[in-house]
């Protein structure tokens, strides 16, 4: 098989395209003939040299990435035979492999996926999908909400608008450039406008008319959130789920005491409850895209171009979820 492969920690230029050997399915795994493989700014992290959140750090050299789609082309000892063939998606945990043309994994982290999702549709679910299924326990939404979501155009954005439109909210699209806003406004906000013009505070404004925030979804931080948690009413909530942005105090995020709730990945499972909350997650995020009623905006890109694509993510040169395609 064809895989990307890192040799040393570095810049992108480091993930390299090369023959690597086939991977064999142990016990209770299959082998997935990879569709799509998803990519993250843990991703790039990793590949810089952070440890992130495995137990060890990664041995080089690896092959990064941890969400897949594809249809299941050899099963371990012991999978029921009826895998075989299916179209599935996966986290593969800490485990390493996605940027590759197969990937292993054990059975139990696999979903079917819906019949009116694509394959890189799907990845963008098992990851971004659940990430958001996860901010959204936090808030309140119908008729009488009206929701900010700085960094609308990207991955999480993008479900946020589309989950709190189909809960009848007022929603407030914030993104960087005309194309991106453009987007934004397409996805059903009913006000896109450009954070980069430094009077859009005073538009969401005009806009709202007597009307308040009642909710900002904050994965910016800076200058961008305390601008937008400005337009809160009283018992409004600022939930934190990042902070991707500038001018962010000491590393930390815009708190404001009473107001603003930290929701980063603990949270969110505990919340989520079960006895596996990552997987109720999962779920929930592919059962709302199989209803029609979330459609995740991807950015694709040839598997050979990991690198273009890594470079792409990090300088927000992208919309929506980043997907590689052997």
């Amino acid at each position: 098989m064809h895989a990307i492969r890192l040799h040393v920690f570095g810049p992108a230029e480091n993930l390299t395209h090369e023959k690597a050997e086939d991977p064999e399915p142990g016990p209770g795994q299959v082998r997935i003939a990879v569709a799509a493989a998803g990519v993250h700014l843990l991703d790039a992290a990793l590949r810089e040299g952070m440890r992130g959140p495995a137990p060890e750090p990664t041995p080089l050299p690896t092959i990064p990435g941890r969400e897949v789609a594809g249809t299941v082309e050899s099963l371990g000892e012991g999978v029921a035979g009826l895998w075989l063939g299916k179209r599935v998606v996966a986290h593969l945990g800490f485990a390493p492999g996605g940027y590759a043309e197969l990937a292993v994994t054990d059975v139990d982290r696999l979903h079917e996926i819906p019949e009116n999702l694509d394959f890189a549709q799907a990845v963008a679910m098992i990851g971004t999908g659940r990430t958001a299924m996860g901010i959204l326990q936090f808030a309140e939404l119908g008729p009488d909400a009206v929701a900010v979501v700085p960094a609308a155009a990207g991955g999480i954005g993008t479900l946020l608008v589309q989950y709190a439109k189909h809960a009848g909210a007022t929603v407030i699209g914030l993104a960087g450039g005309p194309e991106k806003v453009a987007r934004v406004r397409e996805n059903g906000a009913d006000l896109a406008v450009d954070y980069k013009d430094p009077t859009w505070p005073q538009q969401v404004r005009a806009h709202l008319g007597p009307r308040t925030a009642t909710v900002v979804f904050d994965g910016v931080g800076g200058e961008i959130a305390r601008a937008a948690v400005g337009l809160l009413g009283p018992g409004g909530k600022h939930i934190v789920f990042g902070w991707s942005g500038e001018g962010i105090q000491d590393g930390e995020p815009l708190v404001v005491e009473g107001v603003t709730e930290q929701v980063l990945g603990p949270v969110m499972l505990r919340r989520a409850g079960g006895p596996n909350p990552v997987r109720t997650l999962e779920l929930r995020a592919l059962t709302e895209a199989a209803a029609g009623r979330l459609s995740p905006a991807v950015t694709r890109f040839p598997l050979a171009e990991a690198a273009a694509a890594h470079r792409a993510l990090e300088t927000r040169g992208t919309i929506g979820k980043v997907v590689l395609e052997p």
